[in-house]
């Protein structure tokens, strides 16, 4: 077994666990970056402003050989790995370097102790953020549960090491080990560990889950899966509820937990009116990733100079509606979010408990032209679970687990379109957000069970005849389109695609 301690306990240049007032000061010493009026430290990321699928490997060990969805991963031999750990070591003695200690997993059953070691103090006050921090040093094991080693400085050898260009994420379970190098977006901290407990929880009879998560006034627990676009983050952070996080959680036996501390929030176009929670944690002890300023050092959220993809973590006690400890009971109420951009899903439909587990295998969403390079018109994109990037094992054990959970808790599971009616991109209109809004307090409100449900009349939905100051001809696509036949044309074309996809991730085991 690697043994990272070794190497650190025989520096006498490491910074253990400092507090981000102190390690944003040594950022600012090192030139690492830039604090903001705002208060904010912002730093560019330079070639990578995003993760970096083609790098990211798993290690190929015995042990693990058959769990992995190795359709979906790309695997390294174990010996390359060794080489490359070596070489990391070898690159980090006697430099300065920044680590952390502390947790992922706010259920003290099912909490994991993470080492994280950094080159760069910024990345080390990003690690202080997003994890959970030991309340006290005698909290803390002797031997962490998994290393991870994050050195943005140190390039791959292609030729050499057996990567796929200078930058690599490689998770070794079996060293328990993540190795990062040649990029210094910070994302990839985040998803490795996320990774790492996709396997991790699955083992324990755990659900991982890429979902928001919030409370109400009365303990009732709400889930929102949804990718980028679709609403997860706008829909999830609600007035009347406690966010318990906007990204990654489990759910046990015990109910639901998130594994983070903190916030990774998209900032492009960000506004106090639009997001005011994210707005507001945007302050000292942020780190804000390739967000433009001017010359006064004021952010500018709307431009994507550098990347759309700008970024803002903030621990969660910088929102002021939270979850004190980070858990909640097994959920009432799920919502899979997608933006159908070809306007023939409804507003709301109620899923059968097999029909969950349909559309949670899909993770369906589309784009729209203009969103990448290439798209001229709307096109159907699917990640299983709705975190295919995140998935070290199979899709299909990940949806047993949700069939499970939701027969056990009488989990109502509801679809929802954040996106086109009345036609497609182009011809229709997309939904307005205080109708979404509405909807959604009617589910949480138990409204929409008072309500009578009638099959749509092409993918078998059950749709509520009414909902609260909600217009009645909104809840059903096939009322809103001007010609009959070009909806059946369209949505039969559509669940073909659905069919098509849902045979193929069934089938690959």
């Amino acid at each position: 077994m690697l043994d990272i301690d070794d190497v650190l306990e025989n520096s006498s240049n490491i910074l253990y666990n400092m507090p981000v007032s102190d390690l944003i000061e040594e950022a600012i010493k090192n030139n690492e970056g830039k604090l903001l009026e705002n208060g904010a430290f912002d730093v560019y990321t330079g070639k990578y402003t995003g993760r970096s699928p083609r790098d990211k490997y798993i290690v190929d060990e015995e042990s693990i050989h058959n769990d992995i969805w190795w359709t979906n991963n790309k695997s390294m031999e174990k010996e390359n790995f060794i080489k490359i750990y070596n070489k990391v070591v070898n690159y980090i003695k006697n430099k300065k370097l920044y680590v952390f200690r502390g947790f992922v997993g706010a259920d003290p059953q099912y909490k994991y102790q993470l080492t994280v070691v950094n080159e760069y103090a910024y990345q080390n006050a990003f690690v202080h953020q997003l994890f959970i921090n030991p309340k006290s040093e005698n909290e803390l094991k002797k031997e962490s549960d998994f290393t991870v080693i994050c050195v943005p400085n140190f390039l791959a050898d292609p030729i050499v090491d057996g990567t796929n260009s200078e930058a690599f994420i490689i998770i070794s379970f079996e060293e328990k080990m993540i190795l990062i190098g040649g990029t210094k977006y910070s994302g990839e901290i985040k998803k490795s560990v996320f990774t790492m407990m996709n396997y991790m929880m699955l083992k324990r009879n755990v659900l991982p889950m890429h979902c928001a998560a919030n409370i109400g006034p009365n303990n009732d627990t709400a889930l929102f899966f949804g990718l980028s676009g679709t609403g997860k983050t706008t829909l999830s952070t609600d007035p009347e509820r406690y966010l318990i996080g906007d990204d990654e959680h489990g759910w046990s036996m015990r109910g639901i937990f998130n594994f983070e501390g903190g916030c990774y929030a998209k900032c492009i176009n960000l506004s106090p009116y639009s997001e005011p929670e994210i707005w507001n944690a945007i302050k000292f002890g942020t780190i804000l990733e390739n967000v433009v300023y001017d010359t006064n050092n004021v952010p500018d959220y709307t431009s994507s100079k550098v990347t759309e993809n700008t970024r803002a973590s903030y621990p969660l006690e910088y929102i002021s509606r939270r979850s004190k400890n980070g858990i909640g009971g097994n959920p009432k109420i799920i919502f899979f979010l997608t933006a159908d951009a070809f306007g023939v899903l409804p507003p709301i439909a109620k899923l059968t408990n097999e029909q969950a587990v349909d559309y949670f295998l899909l993770g369906y969403t589309s784009k729209i032209p203009g969103t990448e390079k290439g798209i001229s018109e709307p096109q159907a994109t699917f990640s299983p679970c709705f975190g295919a990037p995140f998935l070290p094992s199979f899709p299909k054990k990940y949806a047993d687990l949700l069939k499970e959970k939701i027969a056990e808790n009488n989990t109502t599971v509801y679809l929802i379109n954040t996106g086109w009616i009345g036609g497609p991109y182009g011809i229709g209109k997309r939904i307005e957000l205080k109708y979404t809004r509405e909807i959604i307090k009617n589910a949480l409100d138990g409204k929409l069970e008072k309500t009578n449900f009638e099959k749509d009349a092409v993918f078998d939905l059950l749709i509520p005849e009414n909902c609260d100051n909600v217009p009645n001809q909104l809840l059903d696509p096939l009322k809103t389109w001007n010609e009959r036949k070009n909806y059946l044309e369209t949505a039969n074309k559509l669940l073909s695609v659905f069919k098509s996809k849902l045979d193929n991730i069934k089938h690959d085991i």
